[in-house]
């Protein structure tokens, strides 16, 4: 492994947290999804919380954003309540370094350039590094349209995470794979998060492409949300994303009950990816 700092600009740049590439020395990481400040900023906490007892590899916390165009219904609606209770991206980062405090993997933002853009690139990448993040994913950052983030973030030792979906061409992958930090994200399908029925035969078809052209380990997710679900893409994945599922167990659940249904869910992912 190349352990030379690397240089942006002629600048020498901070590395990214090495927890991320410790994700994948074992079994496949399960990565939940949670939405910050959903359904409460306490009730996040603790769900967060139990999922790293269960197992959980990383979390992925989602910043609230009022039109968060890469997320179906329920990431949706978890958004709007978040916002609704005065959840704002300072807030946001305020929670994540008291749950950074509380739980020992590594923390992933999910959100949306436009708030990012707002605080500016260098003031944001500073604060979520301070913050204890790991990494970040931004949707609606194309690789190609990056720069800017990419050399802020480098220099605060923040991993970057792209995306790449079914629709993603050959040469592209490459090019995600390329600079995507440690690890990219594989979306499952041409659409929106949201939990699905089944693993289709043409997103195996489409993760076994990714896994002819990626160098660098990947994690997919939009849809998983079923123990089944890992077992179908045994060997097709390095990762998997849980993210609407958990939405529906904190809106269902009793407040008290929360936070257990969703360890129980992440456990029995985690069985089911320790077993590939």
């Amino acid at each position: 492994m190349n352990t030379q700092t690397p240089t942006i600009h002629g600048q020498k740049a901070v590395l990214p947290p090495p927890e991320l590439a410790e994700l994948f020395r074992g079994s496949p990481p399960v990565i939940p999804f949670l939405t910050a400040g959903f359904p409460s900023r306490d009730v996040f906490l603790d769900a967060a919380k139990a999922a790293c007892d269960a197992g959980a590899g990383a979390v992925e916390v989602g910043m609230p954003f009022s039109d968060p165009l890469a997320d179906g219904p329920a990431i949706q609606y978890s958004s709007q309540v978040a916002l609704a209770h005065g959840m704002t991206l300072s807030s946001v980062l305020e929670t994540t370094a008291h749950l950074r405090r509380t739980i020992e993997v590594p923390i992933i933002l999910m959100g949306y350039l436009n708030p990012v853009m707002q605080m500016g690139f260098t003031t944001f990448a500073r604060a979520a590094r301070n913050a204890g993040v790991a990494g970040t994913i931004i949707p609606d950052c194309p690789v190609d349209e990056a720069g800017g983030w990419i050399d802020a973030s480098q220099k605060a030792g923040l991993a970057n995470i792209f995306l790449i979906a079914p629709t993603t061409t050959n040469k592209r992958v490459v090019v995600i794979d390329r600079h995507s930090t440690v690890f990219s994200y594989c979306v499952s399908v041409a659409g929106v998060t949201g939990v699905r029925r089944d693993v289709s035969a043409a997103t195996r078809a489409y993760l076994r492409r990714v896994r002819r052209l990626a160098r660098k380990p990947y994690v997919v997710g939009f849809g998983i949300s079923r123990p089944e679900h890992v077992r179908a893409l045994h060997g097709l994945a390095g990762g998997f994303v849980v993210g609407s599922a958990l939405v529906g167990i904190l809106k269902d659940s009793p407040r008290t009950r929360a936070a257990t249904n969703v360890g129980k869910a992440i456990s029995a992912l985690v069985r089911a990816a320790s077993q590939q």
